[in-house]
This record gives C-alpha cells, sequence and structure tokens, in this order.
C-alpha cells in the first residue's frame, strides 16, 4: 500500500484544517465530523505519527461509541485502528 499513497502529509494537513470547520458547521459529534477525525487520525498515522493516531482514535472511540453505537461498522472500525496504531506506538 506504500506505493499507493501520494502526498501523506499534505492530506493530513488537509484534514488537520478541515476538522475544525466540520465541527464549527455540522457540530462536533455529527457523523460527518467523527469520519474527518478517523481520517485525520489515519493520515496521522500514515505519515508516521503512530502516537499521535492512536491518541486520536483513542480520543475519537467513546464518542463514535456513545453517537454511532458500540456495534457500527465505523466505531467498529475506529476500535481496529487505535490497535493498528497502539501496534505501531513507540513508548
Amino acid at each position: 500500500m506504500d506505493g499507493e499513497l501520494g502526498d501523506a502529509a499534505a492530506a493530513r494537513e488537509q484534514y488537520a484544517a478541515l476538522v475544525p470547520v466540520r465541527e464549527r458547521v455540522q457540530g462536533r459529534e455529527h457523523p460527518d465530523t467523527l469520519t474527518a477525525r478517523a481520517n485525520l487520525a489515519y493520515w496521522t498515522g500514515r505519515v508516521g505519527d503512530a502516537v499521535g493516531a492512536r491518541e486520536l482514535c483513542a480520543a475519537l472511540l467513546p464518542v463514535r461509541a456513545r453517537v454511532l453505537g458500540a456495534g457500527h461498522p465505523a466505531t467498529v472500525t475506529t476500535r481496529e485502528q487505535l490497535a493498528h496504531w497502539t501496534a505501531r506506538a513507540r513508548p
């Protein structure tokens, strides 16, 4: 998959800029805002910041569970991503 990546850092920067806009326009708990936060976490990890990605997933998981439900596919994906980035995070 690494060979398929374009500019991961630019993607991360764009999601970092998008999240506060979504929060302001749609609200902090709107599903689209939560998706933007999940994408920010993903691209944070892809640029090599596994600790940052883990922290973003850890903050997102309880919100997704409350808003969407523990068994919702997006919540389960966030749980999976939290495990993924936890495994790659260096203390």
